[in-house]
């Protein structure tokens, strides 16, 4: 039977195009650049997707490494993606507004041999449930109050 756990933020528009988030005891906030008309009080909606998606792969590589005795000393992640931000300003509609492809590369600092890395990845990229909600189709319910 599954134990489904339910998490939820709050978040506010404020000036421009910064959003606080609220998330249980900690505020964070979302921007944008100066440069794209915001207040840089924070990184992009889209930054904080690829950081939220690295504290993922960190956090289910951790639980994995302790579940399985594996020592784990850090793992450096670099996340990049490519979109069209015609579409997403409303200029086209010949793409899609998300990513084409995220590019993920990591260098796992353990004693673990290449093969075991790679097994180590699969299970890591098999249960991080931000790697499982990008890559597949998840309903969004989104309702005016």
């Amino acid at each position: 039977m599954a134990k489904m756990r339910t998490i939820g933020i709050e978040a506010k528009l404020d000036e421009k195009f910064k959003v606080e988030v609220k998330a249980g005891d900690h505020i964070m906030y979302i921007d944008q650049t100066k440069a794209g008309g915001g207040t840089d009080a924070g990184a992009t909606p889209l930054e904080y997707l690829f950081a939220a998606f690295a504290g993922c792969i960190g956090t289910v590589a951790r639980i994995i490494a302790t579940q399985k005795g594996i020592k784990l000393n850090g793992i450096d992640m670099k996340i990049q993606g490519a979109f069209d931000i015609e579409t997403m300003l409303g200029k086209s509609t010949e793409n899609r507004p998300g990513f084409e492809s995220i590019k993920v590369t990591l260098n796992i600092d353990s004693d673990l041999s290449k093969e075991a890395k790679e097994a180590f990845l699969y299970e890591i990229k098999s249960r991080c449930p931000i790697s499982d909600t990008i890559s597949n189709p998840t309903f969004i319910a989104i309702e005016i109050v």
